[in-house]
């Protein structure tokens, strides 16, 4: 695989040479070059990104999230947007996860689809690192989803799983008509979660689904209750979210003494389409 990357050196410089992988590198026709790590995946970030203090998730968040997520919590939600792939892509699609963390959703896209060309980059190297592990044939690339390493107009599919959006580098790298498919929290997602911590606990922004560039196909509204019978589950959970970061020792604490809780996830999968040159 890998016939989608293009030099982001080129880029920047508004040509797309092709990255050709020989031996442990990729190299372009202009002599750029760019090793593969031992840990499986290639450094395609220039220094100006990567001189920014962080990098996408640290190692903490993605180590509780893959706790979290391997015990099949959020399965729903993976089913939802496999299904949605599967439904959508061909067996030899192209398929782009912008923003894929340890790749629990792009391993389960894998399995669905053994002959597809699958992209998964974040700019988390760490979690790049656990993605690797999981052993599946993707094609990691550590980049950021604002200016990702792929050639104009070369995915069938796009996946945004709780990532940043980029609307107009989303539409360059999609094909004319190609689908981006996101998964985003709704109004109640993790209330209860929020209740426990928070005097006034609040409800996430409504989501209209609309983008710029894109057409809205439609919103899959996906709920389910929660149920945590441990305080590791507990730990897992609001240390995957961004809360645990902006919350006071002692409302941790209120949370972190407890050995259970009940907890709304709803979740919504929003399919658009690029809009057709």
């Amino acid at each position: 695989m890998s016939g989608c990357l293009v030099c982001p050196v080129c880029r920047r410089r508004k040509e797309e040479n092709a990255l050709i992988r020989e031996g442990g590198a990729y190299r372009c026709c202009s002599g750029h070059s760019f090793d593969t790590a031992r840990a499986g995946y290639v450094n395609l970030m220039l220094s100006q990104q990567s001189s920014k203090k962080r990098h996408g998730d640290d190692k903490q968040m993605l180590i509780s999230r893959r706790s979290f997520l391997e015990k099949g919590f959020y399965e729903p939600l993976a089913d939802a947007v496999t299904e949605c792939v599967t439904s959508l892509a061909g067996e030899s699609a192209v398929v782009v996860d912008a923003g894929c963390g340890e790749g629990y959703y792009t391993q389960r896209i894998r399995r669905a689809l053994p002959r597809a060309d699958i992209y998964g980059v974040d700019i988390s190297k760490d979690a790049l690192i656990l993605a690797a592990k999981r052993g599946a044939d993707i094609t990691l690339t550590a980049a950021s989803a604002a200016e990702l390493p792929l050639a104009s107009g070369c995915a069938d599919v796009l996946l945004s799983i709780f990532a940043p959006v980029f609307p107009e580098e989303f539409a360059r790298v999609l094909k004319p008509g190609g689908t981006l498919i996101r998964a985003v929290p709704l109004e109640d997602h993790l209330y209860g979660l929020k209740s426990a911590i928070y005097d006034n606990a609040y409800k996430n922004p409504p989501e209209s689904g609309e983008l710029p560039g894109f057409q809205l196909d439609r919103i899959k509204r996906l709920g389910f209750e929660l149920s945590l019978e441990s305080r590791e589950d507990i730990e897992a959970l609001f240390m995957m979210t961004p809360y645990y970061y902006k919350t006071s020792r002692a409302d941790q604490e209120k949370l972190l003494s407890r050995t259970s809780l009940r907890t709304q996830a709803e979740f919504g999968v929003i399919v658009s389409k690029a809009a057709k040159i």
